[in-house]
């Protein structure tokens, strides 16, 4: 991925960002392959370098993770069109403008570790209810009674340990502040969940 120094975050930024997000790929790229295996998953961050995540036994990462364990864990979000029109220079030719998007991404470059101790697992997918269902009626996910006992084979735990992260927050960084913030103004009145969060962003990073 190109990081322009003017699209680079910081760990403040990219932490408080990834804080609110739990959803994203996991590529294992193993070794000697065609292509890479991405699986869309989610995934439970300590803010700091562990992420948790459970698969289905019969997915095809294991192979490559077994092969290799190593995994890139990537998360897209807050992306959005920007029109030729808009990102024409002022001044300049708007017919002859460059579209681009915008867009926050945060790779997480990680060790794997596989989990198939059945506690181990269990105590993987409470942490994961703690996350996703705060306050549940959910019993703790049992290793010894049914039905969990039974099902907890059907599924592998992944822990991934952080060693490098590239984050990128592209909004405009590399025009001048008046263009990024009409460009925001358009971006409210088109006004997509995305266009709002985007604005939010390019606002932000003025």
């Amino acid at each position: 991925m190109l990081v322009h120094p003017w699209d680079s975050a910081d760990d403040k930024e990219w932490r408080a960002w990834l804080a609110d997000r739990d959803f994203g790929q996991l590529i294992a790229g193993g070794r000697g392959r065609d292509v890479p295996v991405v699986v869309p998953t989610h995934f439970v961050f300590d803010g700091e370098r562990t992420v948790w995540l459970h698969l289905a036994r019969p997915n095809p990462v294991w192979e490559p993770l077994t092969e290799h364990p190593r995994a890139l864990l990537t998360v897209v979000d807050d992306y959005t069109y920007i029109r030729s029109d808009w990102n024409a220079d002022p001044g300049g030719p708007v017919e002859r403008g460059v579209p681009t998007s915008y867009y926050a991404t945060v790779q997480l470059t990680c060790d794997v570790r596989v989990i198939d101790d059945p506690t181990e697992k269990a105590g993987l997918l409470d942490r994961q209810l703690a996350h996703f269902e705060p306050g549940s009626a959910r019993l703790p996910v049992s290793a010894d009674e049914d039905p969990d006992r039974r099902l907890l084979p059907g599924i592998r735990g992944i822990e991934l340990t952080v060693t490098d992260v590239r984050a990128k927050f592209k909004y405009g960084g590399n025009k001048e502040a008046d263009h990024v913030r009409e460009i925001a103004d358009r971006l409210e009145e088109r006004g997509t969940r995305a266009d709002i969060a985007a604005r939010d962003h390019a606002l932000r990073r003025v």
